[in-house]
């Protein structure tokens, strides 16, 4: 039986980045706490697999110490008192794979003759975050009395997807890498990220965070687009985050989801304060806590309130969660994962014989014939 000689700080570092637990790992590699000791060493074949369960290159096992691993990006996540944690491997894998499908798209645009997207960029962090929502809200095309309509957080996430997609935004939403449902993302590591480029600006949903949560996460991660700063964040309705990037970004979101006039219109003073930040969720089709965040914005509550309510809602929210789990990932499909405009473009594209179907089914995150032609007729592309 061969074995081989791995590194016991990259095993552990491997280990760690994929969050996997000790006792998950001995049930696949029952000799796992021995490999951690040096008293046994991996067989060849033990240690291959254990390289594709961690998601690592199989020659990093033969380092004395682990690499460092940073992000690609700018990293705006709010990390409270912890210290950063090194980003795991189903962040960066879906990092690079939304890299190399916004890549792909912008040289898709330039054969094309696409023009640049004036909106990307346009905006300041010294300009008021209302006046930036107001412009974002035309550009789109949104507005509060369609969204009051529509009777489910998920149709609203639905529009304004479809809205951005419509303006030339990429919006891809999964709560997996790519298509694999074995590699989950974890909310509580990023909620979104936005690519910023003037030909192909891109963000990512989380899809395992509630429905309401990836709204203000999209409004979020488009003010990144009109402010022209790529990066990962963690949004939060509630936080005041440190980088003044993010507390502008957030006060924009705010203000496109729930503009403070229309608040006014229609926020019910005598009515009991928990029941009312109900009512506006539900009538806004945002989270109770952006609600509550607007509530005080308008100056209907005090910061003694609004501070009070919202660590209580923090917890009744928790508690959904734990009994109903995640957000679930309501967007199973292609054009949802990969974007409706970016899937269109690469299925047409490769139909005309401009790209190759090995480059397609890899960005696509695809195997089979059948799921690309189904995706084809779904999209008009093939009648």
């Amino acid at each position: 039986m061969n074995t081989v000689a791995a590194s016991i700080p990259v095993l552990r570092w491997a280990a760690e980045r994929a969050r996997l637990t000790d006792s998950q790992l001995q049930r696949c590699f029952p000799k796992w706490p021995l490999w951690l000791t040096g008293e046994v060493q991996p067989t060849l074949r033990q240690l291959e697999d254990f390289a594709r369960l961690t998601h690592t290159p199989f020659g990093l096992f033969f380092l004395p110490q682990p690499p460092a691993i940073t992000l690609p990006v700018p990293d705006f996540r709010t990390m409270r008192d912890e210290a950063p944690r090194e980003p795991s491997s189903d962040l960066l894998d879906t990092l690079y794979l939304c890299q190399m499908r916004q890549e792909w798209y912008r040289e898709h645009s330039l054969m094309h003759g696409l023009p640049s997207l004036p909106f990307v960029g346009s905006s300041s962090l010294h300009e008021k975050p209302s006046e930036v929502a107001s412009r974002m809200r035309d550009v789109l095309g949104l507005s509060t009395e369609q969204r009051v309509k529509l009777s489910t957080w998920t149709d609203a996430l639905r529009q304004m997807i479809s809205k951005a997609d419509d303006a030339g935004i990429l919006v891809m939403v999964s709560s997996v890498v790519g298509s694999n449902s074995h590699r989950k993302l974890d909310v509580a590591e990023f909620r979104g990220f936005a690519l910023v480029d003037e030909l192909a600006p891109l963000i990512f949903l989380n899809g395992a965070d509630s429905k309401a949560a990836q709204m203000f996460t999209l409004a979020h991660e488009m003010a990144h687009i009109w402010l022209g700063a790529t990066g990962i964040s963690d949004p939060q309705p509630g936080q005041v985050p440190n980088q003044e990037t993010e507390r502008w970004c957030n006060q924009v979101a705010a203000a496109l989801l729930m503009p403070i006039e229309e608040l006014r219109a229609t926020y019910r003073p005598d009515a009991p304060l928990p029941e009312e930040i109900q009512r506006l969720a539900r009538e806004f089709k945002v989270s109770t806590l952006v609600a509550l965040r607007r509530l005080f914005d308008a100056g209907f509550i005090t910061q003694v309130e609004l501070w009070q309510h919202y660590q209580e809602e923090q917890g009744r929210l928790r508690r959904l969660e734990e009994r109903s789990g995640s957000g679930g990932d309501f967007y199973r499909s292609l054009s949802a994962r990969a974007s409706k405009r970016f899937t269109r473009a690469i299925v047409a594209s490769t139909l005309e014989g401009l790209t190759s179907f090995t480059e397609a089914f890899r960005l696509l995150g695809i195997r089979k014939t059948a799921t690309f032609y189904e995706a084809a007729r779904e999209l008009g592309v093939t009648a």
